[in-house]
């Protein structure tokens, strides 16, 4: 599962998006499975998997996740989804 999230860490605003190693990482820290990601993923799973995104695009970050979390202004998940992905296909009855 790829998500692209956008971070700013005080010197504006650049997108990074998850891999399977992300994911990977991220089970491993907090011993669930991305199963149960049907009860919602709140703001320490993205920060994380924006902190693992980072490091995998060379993004300098700290050493430590959770000075990386202090220096987040805004972390938002990118709608990757168009306004009209497809056309509606006509009915017989037009």
């Amino acid at each position: 599962m790829q998500l692209t999230l956008s971070v700013d860490m005080g010197e504006g605003p650049f997108e990074v998006s998850t891999t399977l190693y992300c994911w990977l990482l991220w089970e491993r820290k907090t011993k669930q499975k991305v199963a149960n990601l049907q009860d919602g993923i709140g703001f320490d799973d993205l920060a994380y998997l924006a902190y693992e995104a980072c490091k995998l695009n060379k993004v300098v970050v700290p050493a430590v996740y959770d000075d990386f979390c202090k220096k987040i202004v805004t972390l938002e998940l990118v709608d990757g989804e168009t306004e009209h992905p497809t056309e509606a296909a006509p009915t017989g009855d037009n």
